[in-house]
């Protein structure tokens, strides 16, 4: 590769490799929570919700902690954090009694409301929980947040436990155990709690996954301190015993071959004398997860196949009056072509063959398949005054095209080549039902769809498949697998930059391949020298 080919990729590259997304992990702790029933102690659970378009959409929630009333959660949140938006969050803490799953508005014990930022920059935040009306209560939430670094790899860890001390009466034990994470200035940071094992001595506890990041901050020799409870439903759970680790050893439970650790209780070790230990911990299995980037897959030799499929409908309006959206002006491009260029100038970087497939929609025409974006916007100058336009805006033939070649590419079983649709339409779709279908069917393939909706219409429709506001189904109700459509009304960026339209269309597709391959298991085709510079060395 000459040394200017090289630097223009890297430059193309910098839209998907943008130094604003980073993710952030946050971890939850409430204290004081009371609850209306002053008898019985709550069960709760933290919603997070985030704030797109002024309204609130759930974005995930914790473990329900029985009976607590100063929880800390071992379920982390990730979120991406983008430096240059104001990313608004809101903690919500409901009671979830055990008879029911739904949240009523009785459950609600307070919420408190921030920016991404301000957690970000304090490291730290602690407010007062507000109960409806603002009235702030005795009880407190405290959220700290941790970058992603470099290295977001995963590992998963299976522990079990043989002869634990019984601690119950009338029955056995009901084990369950933490881990935390010891931090530079000695604090103990909560990395997983797992279930409780009811009644059993020898529990063996479920299979786990949490980023290396969480476990040791990336430091191997960092020290691990894990406790083992037997759980109480009155919330004082009683200490079993306790060893300390590190992930390096963890690491030995590779390939079959396990770790173990003597649980101690410090007070039965200094008071007997033949004290031996309280129960053996046994790490079952380590497994790392190596997650790959987007650019590991591009580097790696991964394509984009981009096809563009263009509406040519009668609700555009005749081409050959100056009202319609497809009106070729003799001096500036319409709204379709400022898209297509747009958008298809920095996919066709990605594209080996700069084949494009382009389709028209509502109209009598075959598909075409030209080179190059400029191939694409001269077809479509040339055989629009030819076009009859008619008929209705059906698009899920056009994703069932793409996703016939989608699933062939899914036998390769490597990630060779990953498909985007580029739907540009005016907005009314007549074959929502259809579409929904074709969207969650896709949704398993190494595809992505982009919607840029043009001209003034009500683009409801749309936004609905853009699951960012909940999770689309189809209409049997089959919720999609990943979220894979983007869609993007063209009027927000009338008088921007070409540049921000794409970059606002593009923006999820690196994420959308990552988690499409790496969800697959699927490695990149070939380790690049990017890659192999930031793995982290055994």
């Amino acid at each position: 590769v000459s040394k200017d080919e090289d630097s223009t990729t890297a430059n193309t590259l910098g839209i998907f490799n943008s130094p604003c997304l980073t993710k952030v992990e946050l971890r939850v702790a409430c204290k004081g929570i009371s609850d209306r029933d002053a008898l019985s102690k709550p069960d709760p659970c933290v919603i997070l919700k985030m704030q797109s378009h002024g309204q609130w959409f759930e974005v995930d929630r914790t473990e329900v902690i029985r009976t607590c009333i100063n929880p800390v959660f071992s379920k982390l949140f990730t979120v991406d954090f983008y430096f240059e938006e104001v990313q608004r969050l809101r903690f919500e803490v409901h009671d979830i009694s055990s008879n029911h799953n739904g949240l009523k508005e009785a459950d609600f014990l307070g919420g408190m409301e921030c920016t991404l930022g301000q957690i970000v920059s304090q490291r730290k935040l602690s407010k007062s929980l507000l109960k409806h009306g603002n009235t702030a209560g005795k009880s407190s939430i405290t959220v700290i947040a941790e970058e992603l670094s470099g290295n977001d790899d995963y590992v998963e860890l299976s522990f079990s436990a043989r002869k634990l001390d019984d601690k119950d009466f009338f029955s056995k034990s009901d084990p369950f155990l933490e881990i935390f994470r010891v931090n530079d200035d000695a604090t103990q940071q909560l990395v997983h709690r797992t279930e409780v094992v009811m009644n059993n001595l020898n529990p063996a506890w479920k299979t786990f996954k949490v980023s290396v990041n969480s476990l040791c901050s990336g430091d191997q020799d960092r020290r691990l301190k894990c406790i083992v409870w037997d759980w109480d439903s009155n919330g004082k759970h009683d200490f079993i015993g306790e060893f300390s680790s590190t992930f390096k050893e963890m690491r030995g439970a590779m390939e079959g071959r396990q770790v173990q650790w003597e649980c101690i209780n410090p007070k039965y070790k200094a008071k007997k004398k033949n004290y031996k230990n309280s129960g053996i911990v046994i790490l079952n299995q380590c497994k790392i997860h190596k997650m790959h980037s987007f650019l590991d897959y591009i580097m790696g030799g991964c394509q984009i196949q981009f096809t563009v499929a263009i509406d040519f409908t009668a609700s555009n309006g005749d081409p050959r009056n100056s009202c319609s959206l497809h009106y070729i002006h003799p001096y500036q491009p319409n709204e379709y072509l400022k898209a297509l260029v747009a958008v298809g100038e920095i996919c066709q970087d990605y594209d080996s063959d700069k084949m494009f497939p382009a389709f028209g929609f509502g109209a009598r025409i075959p598909p075409e398949y030209k080179v190059g974006i400029q191939g694409v916007v001269e077809a479509y100058q040339s055989c629009l005054p030819k076009l009859q336009l008619y008929g209705p805006t059906n698009i899920a033939p056009i994703i069932q095209k793409v996703a016939k070649s989608a699933s062939e590419e899914t036998n390769t079983k490597e990630a060779s080549q990953y498909f985007i649709l580029l739907i540009l339409t005016d907005g009314v779709i007549t074959d929502m039902a259809d579409t929904r279908e074709a969207i969650v069917h896709a949704s398993h393939l190494p595809m992505s769809v982009i919607i840029v909706g043009v001209g003034n219409a009500d683009f409801s429709d749309m936004q609905m498949l853009d699951g960012d506001d909940g999770i689309l189904r189809s209409p049997k109700g089959e919720p999609v697998l990943r979220d894979i459509v983007q869609f993007v009304p063209f009027r927000n960026f009338k008088h921007a930059s070409p540049a921000a339209l794409a970059k606002s269309v593009l923006a999820e597709v690196p994420n959308q391949v990552v988690d499409y391959y790496n969800g697959k298991g699927i490695k990149p085709k070939c380790m690049s020298e990017y890659e192999s510079s930031r793995t982290l060395a055994p």
